[in-house]
């Protein structure tokens, strides 16, 4: 006869602990954990925020949908960031905070929506075309 194992927790536990987010901005990608209690502590691939964004600029850049909502104090982030360079991370990870902090409660959109926080930022470089120095760039014209 088989023995019975003791139940193993299940994951529905764990989710339940955090919401889940994405933001992006050019190429970064932002994947982002917000936990609804906590301490205001904020992780970025597992460094603190002021380790991995050591400008005062980028981390005002995340800072801003929480302290708009006043939700710095009071909330955990765990955030995996890749792509791009530092300042697009940083906006990266402010487009997931905000889409994280709509779904804690609802009644922030319009505030995050008003400061364009919401909105992913589209542009992207333009691709270079065959004959052209780089995308619109053409080469110089001699009239002789």
């Amino acid at each position: 006869m088989e023995e019975k194992k003791p139940a193993a927790k299940t994951t529905a536990a764990k989710k339940d602990k955090y919401i889940y987010a994405r933001g992006a901005r050019k190429t970064s990608v932002a994947q982002v954990r917000l936990y609804k209690s906590g301490k205001g502590e904020i992780t970025v691939n597992g460094k603190k925020i002021g380790e991995y964004f050591p400008t005062e600029v980028e981390q005002t850049v995340i800072m801003a949908p929480l302290k708009l909502t006043n939700h710095d104090k009071n909330i955990d982030l765990d955030i995996k960031t890749s792509g791009g360079g530092m300042n697009s991370q940083a906006e990266a990870c402010r487009h997931g905070i905000a889409r994280a902090l709509e779904i804690l409660d609802k009644e922030l959109r319009p505030s995050l929506k008003a400061e364009g926080y919401l909105t992913r930022d589209p542009r992207v470089k333009e691709r270079k075309k065959p004959g052209l120095r780089r995308a619109r760039r053409a080469p110089q014209w001699s009239k002789r």
